[in-house]
């Protein structure tokens, strides 16, 4: 068996013995953590019959992280915590209205943006109950380095 063997697994696990292995081509070029499909009760909507009337958004957040915070071993210390980013984005919401999609959209931008360690963010907002024939509208910003969706 060789040390290049895709299969080989070592007794300390499937990863111990390829430290210097990997060709420096195939090195991450980006790293990204994503929260999908978060859809959440928000009173939105500048129609009469939207205004109290909570409606599903689903929300879709991608953030690019510079190589020093995203985390080179199994310790929980250096990871980002995705109970935080969601939870940040339930307070954002939660006993406020918004008339536009694009103003929610912008204040999860923000909060993500001004975390330490992002280097590029992509954050969309969805309503998928309001038109029967499609899936959802909405709206996206995107930063320049922000993979196309």
């Amino acid at each position: 068996m060789s040390d290049r063997d895709p299969d080989f697994a070592g007794p300390a696990g499937p990863t111990a013995g390829l430290t210097g292995l990997v060709p420096a081509a195939l090195a991450p070029a980006t790293r990204r953590i994503v929260l999908e499909d978060f859809d959440l009760p928000v009173d939105i909507g500048f129609h009469a019959f939207e205004i109290g009337t909570p409606q599903r958004l689903r929300i879709n957040v991608a953030v690019w992280l510079d190589a020093a915070s995203f985390p080179t071993d199994d310790g929980i210390a250096g990871a980002w915590d995705y109970d935080a980013l969601r939870a940040g984005i339930v307070a954002l919401v939660a006993g406020r209205r918004f008339n536009l999609q694009e103003t929610v959209a912008r204040a999860i931008y923000d909060l993500v943006a001004a975390r330490a360690g992002v280097v590029a963010l992509r954050v969309s907002t969805r309503k998928p109950d309001i038109y029967p024939d499609c899936a959802a509208v909405g709206v996206e910003l995107a930063s320049a380095g922000a993979a196309p969706a």
